[in-house]
């Protein structure tokens, strides 16, 4: 879970061992971050099929970009930076 993702990098002596993990988390956290704010409004705008699909083929495109993107950044930073990445997200789910 996300939860025991964060607690494992804040607690473990070398963090950056986890960033994979880390990765996983900040793109789940993103996936679901762009249907909720984008794509879940659409269908309550009631837009119809046509452009709530091509919305959904689009967003599928960005996920696919952003995905190693995000695995690249993550993949590079030291503890301090990993462990800042878990506040932030700490902060968010309050």
């Amino acid at each position: 879970s996300t939860l025991t993702v964060l607690t494992t990098v804040e607690q473990a002596e070398d963090s950056t061992r986890h960033r994979n993990a880390l990765s996983d988390v900040v793109l789940e956290l993103t996936d679901h971050g762009l249907d909720y704010y984008f794509l879940a409004p659409l269908t309550v705008a009631k837009v119809g099929f046509v452009a709530e699909q091509s919305a959904r083929m689009g967003m599928s495109g960005v996920k696919r970009m952003m995905a190693p993107v995000i695995r690249n950044v993550i993949g590079h930073m030291d503890k301090h930076q990993l462990i800042s990445i878990c506040n932030h997200i700490r902060q968010l789910m309050e």
